[in-house]
């Protein structure tokens, strides 16, 4: 781990203005996070009708989420690949390349044959371009919270890492804002499916409107100049050859531990977003065999309830900061996760409660989710040295995404069956997650107050 000292008036000064730390590591990761929850909206309302038919609606649903899912496999090897780059070559052409790579693949999407018109291609197609997301944002989140970071003032590490992390609540916004407008020019009489224009051409709007997007954050991109700890490395002599090797060999408990870290998180994360889309949409008497009860919204209701929640999930990751700046980020994670925990029990009493208890249940949900993925963006670059630190918090980033976010929704939807319909062992499943991060963070100490320059 880094050498431990406290912060001083000498700290080298910032290589990039503080605008454009803000704007550049906020502009990729909404960006990147959009582009994942257009798939993620998709996977629910348009994938399992349009490139996994099947006569038993939870077979389709299933094949789609773990599409969704095959993403957080390449993630790790994004964050190996980019790693490398980052910690060899610098930030900036590195936060470049996998911005573009998402972009790209995004976009094709938006193009694709479905199966009614190329057959198993169609799938198959969708499952590489997914890869490709995977292995983009592998690459983003690290890069963008090293921005963010290494430039930040002495004190304020954990208040300027909330800015990468604001871009999931925002790019959540923008993408289900989107397919919100879509499916509300395009109705449909049938609540438990999108309209027939919708499934033809519709859906494939937010996929190429990232085109856009894309261009904007490569524009911010370029104009960064290098990181003071990135310069401090080179001028040091200390970049390595293989840093991949050097992360495992030296800074393996920290890989453990970070990836931990953010168990809960993932978990969190993936069953108030994708999981709870399906769940709030499923008919209270399914109509079809086979089919799961669920809370009977209609999808148009149900996003602004989910929004809503979302823009708690926003207010929150900005909290976060300045808590983790106080009382260490430690401390204010283990007292989160107990909450987290707490609240993986509470599911069935809330959500048999009514409208209101569905929407408390999505704002305690999301608030939580804010105030324990704001301090991720400064803890995790914080376990780990200068010259690899890009690849170190990619990889326990990502692969904590095949612990939690992967598996998550598939594991969700097969204990939402077990149950009978019943969301209870779901709850548990988040709080038995929550319990690993516990531990982790009891077996973890506090980084507040490494040098991240060196």
């Amino acid at each position: 781990m880094s050498t431990t000292v406290a912060a001083t008036a000498d700290a080298p000064a910032l290589a990039n203005p503080r605008s454009r730390v803000i704007l550049a590591s906020l502009v990729g990761t909404t960006i990147e996070f959009y582009d994942f929850y257009v798939y993620a909206t998709a996977a629910v309302l348009v994938f399992p009708h349009l490139f996994f038919p099947a006569s038993d609606p939870i077979t389709a649903l299933l094949a789609s989420f773990a599409v969704f899912g095959a993403a957080m496999v390449a993630r790790p090897l994004g964050a190996i690949f980019f790693g490398h780059l980052g910690d060899r070559k610098g930030r900036k052409i590195t936060l470049v390349g996998a911005l573009l790579t998402m972009g790209v693949a995004t976009f094709l999407i938006g193009l694709l044959p479905t199966y009614a018109t190329a057959g198993w291609l169609a799938p198959t197609l969708l499952v590489v371009l997914r890869l490709a997301q995977g292995f983009a944002l592998g690459g983003e989140w690290s890069g963008a919270a090293l921005v963010a970071t290494e430039n930040a003032p002495p004190g304020k590490r954990a208040i300027y890492g909330t800015f990468p992390q604001l871009g999931a609540p925002i790019g959540f916004i923008i993408a289900n804002g989107l397919f919100l407008i879509i499916a509300a020019l395009m109705p449909s009489a049938d609540p438990s499916r999108p309209s027939d224009a919708f499934l033809s051409w519709g859906w494939r709007i937010p996929f190429l409107f990232s085109a856009v997007m894309v261009i904007v954050g490569l524009w911010v991109r370029f104009s960064l100049v290098e990181s003071q700890a990135f310069e401090n490395t080179v001028k040091r002599g200390r970049i390595q050859k293989l840093p991949l090797a050097s992360a495992f060999i030296t800074y393996w408990r920290e890989l453990i531990l970070g990836t931990f870290y953010m168990l809960a998180t993932y978990v969190l994360f993936y069953l108030m977003t994708t999981f709870s889309l399906s769940y709030g949409r499923a008919a209270i008497t399914p109509a079809q065999p086979g089919g799961l009860p669920g809370l009977g919204y209609d999808y148009r209701t149900f996003v602004l309830m989910m929004i809503v929640g979302v823009v708690f999930f926003g207010i929150f990751t900005l909290v976060s900061g300045p808590w983790a700046d106080r009382w260490g980020r430690r401390r204010t994670l283990i007292a989160i996760t107990t909450a987290i925990a707490v609240f993986g029990l509470t599911w069935v009493p809330m959500l048999a409660a009514g409208p209101v208890g569905v929407m408390a249940w999505l704002i305690i949900g999301f608030t939580l989710m804010g105030l324990t993925f704001g301090p991720m963006g400064a803890l995790l670059p914080e376990l780990f040295p200068a010259n690899v630190r890009y690849t170190g918090s990619g990889i326990s980033y990502n692969v904590s995404s095949i612990l939690g976010a992967a598996v998550a929704p598939f594991i969700a939807v097969a204990l939402w069956s077990y149950g009978g319909g019943s969301p209870f062992w779901v709850g548990v499943y988040l709080t038995s997650m929550s319990i690993l991060t516990l531990i982790a963070l009891i077996l973890g100490k506090e980084t507040r107050d490494v040098d991240i320059h060196h």
